[in-house]
């Protein structure tokens, strides 16, 4: 985590190689991303926000919107926010580097007008927001690849801040969960020791009458040849009074598996996301897992979509656009949910006046259909504009039969 004021040592040592965690693990954004726990709920936040389109609308004096697909920044937003990333990938990134750093930088390059032309991505481990000692103001110093310290105005720089404290800096979800996830690291490095290195024998072989101990270490090698690494399982055939007795699970290996479960479903509580999104399924049931994902996308996703939403708002329209032009995530795919439900929630539309036909195919990637686009009203099921026409020609009354 790069901080606003100076570092002592102390502190710029902590913040390159990770806090220090009671398990004795070195906890940072690379090596959490090595314990599957965490690198599944990161990606399944960093898809889900990368498949949504990012669209530019423009507010109606009636209260609606518009999509506006020609403003010089959607092709950014909808295409390619520079030459070498997809929009895709540049949210996925983005949206990765949120959950891990607990900020997200990108640099705006801007035109003659004061438009953006191109959005580029910023390694959030490469950027140090500081406050001049002159006037106060704030600033972002970009050290490049070469190791060349660049700073630029904060007008340049597209920031996202994550959760925080003075809301410029967010906190790194990693570095704040550090213990959570270095106990992970540790209980899962020492289920690969024991599996791959048979920390824990298998069972005990026995053997009738007294064997000097160039005989035992003779029969130990014959018998881990024989029967251990890519040989497990085989058939033993034993003779001369041998006997192997098999060890079943101890307490402490079940405990340790224990412990996995509940930190893998502890780490998942940490970034929001429900467990049957990263293959927990063991309390997912079919009646569930719908309502499970609708709360994932309200109380999961659209705080960190709020977040983008409004740093871009600020960040990418020209002074005298912001409030009436602005960018929104369409969440419309995340929500449709099954065939059925999706129809019956059309149907109210259409029949409440919410929604015209092609409004709905329109949803549906159908093409339009010829006064698709009238209102329609319950009852005789005529449009709008219709009833309200009867209505006046009845002197305000109820509409002719």
């Amino acid at each position: 985590m790069r901080f606003l004021v100076s570092q002592d040592p102390d502190q710029a040592w902590v913040s390159m190689f990770g806090p220090s965690v009671s398990s004795g693990e070195t906890v940072n954004e690379s090596t959490a991303m090595r314990l599957a726990a965490v690198y599944s709920c990161i990606r399944v936040l960093s898809e889900s926000v990368a498949q949504m389109p990012l669209k530019v609308f423009k507010r109606l004096p009636s209260g609606g919107k518009q999509e506006v697909a020609d403003h010089p920044i959607y092709p950014l937003l909808h295409l390619r926010p520079d030459e070498e990333v997809s929009a895709f990938s540049w949210k996925e990134s983005t949206m990765s580097h949120l959950c891990s750093w607990g900020n997200a930088y990108s640099f705006i390059d801007f035109d003659g007008s004061g438009r953006p032309r191109s959005i580029k991505l910023l390694g959030p481990d490469k950027v140090t927001p500081k406050r001049l000692a002159t006037n106060n103001k704030l600033v972002y110093e970009v050290t490049d690849d070469k190791g060349q310290t660049k700073r630029y105005l904060k007008e340049q720089i597209l920031h996202i801040p994550g959760l925080s404290y003075d809301g410029i800096i967010g906190y790194s979800p990693i570095r704040m969960a550090a213990e959570t996830i270095g106990t992970g690291i540790s209980a899962s490095k020492h289920c690969g020791a024991v599996f791959g290195n048979g920390a824990r024998p298998g069972g005990v072989l026995s053997y009738e009458g007294n064997l000097n101990d160039e005989q035992l270490q003779r029969l130990k090698a014959s018998w881990e040849a024989a029967f251990s690494g890519a040989n497990v399982g085989k058939t033993a055939v034993l003779e001369g009074g041998s006997k192997y007795t098999p060890i079943t699970i101890s307490p402490a290996d079940a405990q340790l598996l224990e412990t996995m479960k509940f930190n893998r479903s502890e780490i998942a509580g940490i970034f929001r996301v429900p467990a049957h999104l990263i293959n927990d399924l063991e309390k997912a049931t079919f009646s569930n897992i719908d309502q499970l994902s609708l709360e994932f996308v309200m109380f999961t996703l659209t705080p960190w979509l709020s977040r983008i939403e409004q740093a871009m708002n600020w960040r990418l329209f020209l002074p005298h656009e912001r409030g009436e032009y602005f960018v929104e995530f369409v969440t419309d795919g995340l929500l449709r949910g099954d065939v059925k439900s999706r129809y019956e929630a059309y149907r109210t539309a259409i029949n409440s006046g919410l929604k015209s036909i092609n409004e709905v195919r329109s949803l549906e990637n159908l093409p339009p259909i010829e006064n698709g686009d009238h209102h329609l009203v319950q009852g005789a099921m005529i449009t709008l504009d219709n009833a309200v026409k009867g209505i006046k020609q009845n002197g305000g009354g109820e509409t002719q039969e």
